[in-house]
């Protein structure tokens, strides 16, 4: 399994790839949504992408909505953010999200999305 994580923060994507190669998920980051968009365009696929909503260049947003629209629809979308507010949450999965992470978070709460996503056991 592979996963695209997307956030500008370097200590943010480093303990996800930590904690997702622990379980044996292999990871590429990008550091804001174009980059993310390019990652996944590329042609390398991916499984699962866990994208931060608050991001320079492109937000995780409008990445969302935008790989969406380009068809990725096999493709397991985690927002991984701060933005608590239920509208935030509501706007995240009605773009298309399949869960929603909020910061600050630990191995059991992202474990317990991913076996909701069915990509790792409960």
């Amino acid at each position: 399994m592979r996963a695209l994580i997307v956030d500008d923060s370097r200590f943010v994507r480093s303990y996800l790839r930590g904690l997702l190669e622990g379980k044996g998920i292999e990871c590429d980051e990008a550091a804001d949504g174009q980059a993310g968009l390019d990652c996944l365009t590329a042609g390398t696929p991916f499984d699962l992408a866990l994208v931060d909503w608050n991001m320079p260049v492109m937000n995780g947003l409008e990445m969302l909505t935008e790989l969406r629209a380009e068809g990725f629809d096999h493709l397991k979308v985690m927002m991984v953010t701060t933005e608590a507010e239920t509208d935030s949450i509501e706007r995240a999965l009605h773009a298309g999200a399949n869960e929603y992470l909020m910061k600050p978070f630990d191995d059991e709460a992202l474990s317990e999305k991913l076996a909701m996503l069915g990509l790792v056991e409960a």
